[in-house]
């Protein structure tokens, strides 16, 4: 953890626990979810959320928004989580690679998570200075280095990004398996009117 940045883990109010800002990966009652609270229910919240400080009280939650629901459909009012001092970028960047994670992520949850997580690491990284010129060739691109964490290729992330740029009811279609992803790629060049 970088110097000057704070971690530790407690027991938080369901109450005092916020959404992330863009969240992407959906929260469903659906069957997955009555799995996850009868867990909660038998053994508590095996892992901790991770959730950062908000500057007027409470609690941004990164990470654990299913286990939070679970937790209110259990009746239960608080659970573990590891408290962490983020900036914005750096917690795009935790919220997408824990939720990633998960099994079942529909193609548009990818797309977003993917898209949020690539302009935090550009963010990141900034602009190479102009003493720097020499050397920005061989600098890899944050889509590079994001598709070696993500065992992806380039081109894939590239794809999935695409999908943001369709319209709602084509991404939910791309969900439900009604459009093809290879497709659905396709389609978003069109324009909105083609």
């Amino acid at each position: 953890m970088p110097a000057g940045k704070t971690e530790n883990i407690k027991q938080v109010r369901l109450s005092q626990l916020f959404p992330f800002e863009r969240h992407p990966f959906k929260v469903n009652n659906d069957a997955e979810m009555l799995k996850t609270v009868e867990s909660v229910k038998q053994y508590g919240v095996l892992s901790p959320a991770i959730a950062r400080p908000m500057p007027d009280g409470g609690y941004e939650l990164v990470s654990g928004h299913r286990r939070k629901r679970a937790c209110e459909l259990a009746g239960i009012d608080a659970m573990p989580a590891i408290v962490r001092d983020l900036d914005d970028d750096a917690a795009t960047i935790v919220m997408v690679d824990s939720n990633l994670q998960r099994e079942n992520v529909l193609p548009s949850e990818r797309a977003q998570a993917y898209k949020m997580k690539l302009d935090a690491m550009k963010r990141q990284a900034g602009r190479p200075s102009k003493e720097n010129v020499s050397q920005v060739g061989t600098q890899k691109r944050s889509d590079q280095i994001m598709a070696e964490e993500l065992g992806e290729s380039r081109n894939q992330i590239q794809r999935y990004i695409r999908l943001t740029e369709l319209a709602p009811e084509l991404q939910e279609m791309v969900d439900k398996k009604k459009i093809a992803f290879t497709p659905a790629v396709e389609l978003s060049y069109l324009s909105e009117s083609e």
